[in-house]
């Protein structure tokens, strides 16, 4: 006898549904004649459950518990650099993240929406988080974002990510194809098995808003790590009150979020370029005065829907390639130099990149549709 028969054989012996009547022939009475049709008896619903087991590894190389990720006050949702061709841009790639390490942020999001996860294959997109581990593990945490309004691909991409060593995993709840909010919680109950695991709230991308009841009912799991929430004060009080690690989503709410309402810090576009004023403003106490002084540049970066005005700016600071994938295009002259007089009211010191900022002409962009 096959193992795999043994297998299938135990899982049947040990589900109910197996033997229950619904999925079963009616057998005609001894009082019936031999060539009487048997009747099926259609259940209501009939729901086959999971039986595979989660794709994980325990060895402690590179682990980190869901305590860890909830302790990070700084995350970064890194750029995503690219070649003239549009594959990625490795080197420039790596020289960001030290930047990061250097400035001290705790985290970077791989593959998130600035990192334009989007625009990605899966075989991309996996091999970047792979590389930030085997390059950055040791030094920065490393939270995938494989997320999929797909709950297929979902887990298939989280259980890669785990597999070639992410600290975290980032989800989102399905978008535009949108679910109940039983089908919400039947998704991230997929997942959450696998490890630490921060869900991402932001209805203005997804189109659905993630209510605090879905959050409470998967609380109960040790691996939610916590929640990255766009929806403002109110709503991080809401998680804060109840014991539940809450991330500002909105740069430019992160300080009042942090100090006044209780969130443990932001996941950070701003922090691309300037992470270490933006490290200062979650660590370095209430400081208004010095988020009224980043709150012009962050107004700018989401002037149109990011990644534009980070991908702008990083390549007018000199420090990635001007060179976009469509559908995303720079921002114009106009706004480009504005982005050179922000630099300078905040200082460039302050701003990653040695190089001079510059205004860069259009035809100095690089628009790439096939990669």
């Amino acid at each position: 006898m096959s193992v795999a028969y043994q297998q299938m054989s135990a899982f049947k012996s040990s589900n109910s549904w197996a033997n229950d009547a619904a999925f079963r022939f009616v057998r005609p009475n001894s009082s019936t004649t031999c060539n009487r049709r048997a009747r099926w008896m259609s259940p209501k619903a009939a729901v086959i459950p999971n039986f595979h087991l989660p794709m994980r590894s325990f060895e402690v190389k590179n682990r980190t518990s869901t305590d860890e990720i909830k302790s990070l006050r700084l995350i970064t949702a890194i750029k995503t650099p690219y070649l003239p061709d549009g594959r990625f841009d490795l080197e420039a790639y790596d020289a960001l993240v030290n930047m990061q390490i250097e400035d001290g942020a705790d985290g970077v999001i791989v593959g998130g929406t600035t990192g334009e996860g989007q625009l990605m294959s899966w075989d991309e997109h996996i091999m970047l988080i792979g590389h930030t581990i085997n390059c950055f593990g040791m030094s920065i945490k490393v939270i995938g974002n494989t997320g999929s309004n797909s709950t297929r691909e979902a887990i298939h991409a989280t259980e890669q990510g785990f597999a070639v060593g992410m600290h975290a995993a980032l989800h989102i709840n399905p978008y535009y194809g949108k679910t109940s909010l039983e089908g919400m919680v039947s998704h991230f109950k997929c997942v959450l098995p696998m490890g630490p695991t921060i869900i991402y709230n932001v209805p203005s991308r997804t189109g659905q808003d993630i209510p605090p009841s879905v959050i409470q009912s998967l609380a109960e799991s040790t691996n939610l790590a916590g929640v990255k929430e766009c929806m403002g004060h109110d709503r991080i009080n809401t998680y804060t009150k109840t014991g539940i690690t809450v991330w500002s989503g909105n740069d430019d709410e992160c300080h009042d979020s942090k100090w006044d309402h209780g969130a443990t810090g932001v996941i950070s576009v701003a922090s691309n370029l300037v992470p270490g004023l933006m490290r200062e403003l979650m660590f370095g106490g209430k400081n208004p005065s010095l988020n009224a002084k980043l709150l012009p540049l962050i107004k700018w970066l989401f002037c149109e829907p990011n990644p534009i005005g980070v991908n702008t700016a990083l390549a007018q600071l000199g420090v990635v390639r001007p060179i976009f994938r469509l559908p995303y295009a720079p921002l114009p002259l106009a706004k480009r130099v504005e982005f050179v007089n922000i630099v300078g009211a905040i200082g460039r010191e302050n701003f990653i990149g040695e190089k001079d900022v510059e205004v860069l002409d259009d035809d100095e962009f690089i628009l790439v549709g096939r990669y």
